[in-house]
């Protein structure tokens, strides 16, 4: 008890020893926030893609992946879009307004430039592919009728969806094909992942 207490070595050691302490939270931290991240996969199939369309013939389509889902674009002719507004009565949504699309593509094209047209190729009743029969009386074992003006068929379950991915009454998908966000990177290049409305 005799021995007086050295205040500057004790000072010393407290800050040693926090400092410490700091340093190895810090190593701690690291890889626990880094796991946080996304991987660089997880990245990649969220960026966008670009799609070079300038190639793409009129009436012609293309696929494409984007996070790990098929998207098709369409390049529509005059006479595919003219049959757009023709058969209203057969559609269970043609306002679009039940299903999933950004606000730019709610129109009968349901695009933001009606020629070209991308959409999701997933039927949205169970997640089949849908085909396409873009010819006005195609016929597929005569289910499509007499009247069909073109568009999209899934076989899985007989669902079918006219040039612009809206779904007709009384089949087993309930909503019209899902347009993802995309964008015009210039005339010839279209990137799926970029919502047009948030650049404008």
């Amino acid at each position: 008890m005799g021995e007086p207490i050295d205040r500057g070595r004790r000072q010393l050691l407290t800050a040693a020893t926090t400092l410490t302490g700091a340093v190895g939270v810090a190593f701690a931290a690291v890889p626990f926030l880094a796991s946080w991240k996304p991987s660089a996969r997880a990245k990649a199939l969220g960026a966008p893609v670009e799609i070079d369309i300038s190639k793409l013939e009129p009436g012609s389509m293309l696929k494409i992946e984007w996070r790990g889902k098929p998207v098709l674009v369409v390049r529509r002719t005059p006479a595919m879009l003219e049959k757009l507004g023709g058969h209203d009565d057969l559609l269970a949504d043609p306002g679009s307004e039940r299903s999933k699309q950004p606000d730019y593509a709610t129109t009968a094209a349901r695009a933001v430039n009606p020629e070209f047209f991308v959409v999701l190729g997933i039927c949205t009743h169970l997640g089949c592919l849908p085909a396409s029969y873009f010819e006005a009386h195609d016929t597929v074992d005569g289910l499509l009728g007499a009247d069909w003006p073109g568009g999209f068929f899934c076989p899985c379950h007989g669902s079918k969806f006219d040039l612009s991915g809206r779904v007709y009454r009384g089949v087993p998908a309930p909503t019209n094909l899902e347009i993802p966000p995309y964008t015009f990177a210039d005339s010839g290049h279209i990137v799926i992942g970029l919502d047009q409305s948030r650049i404008a």
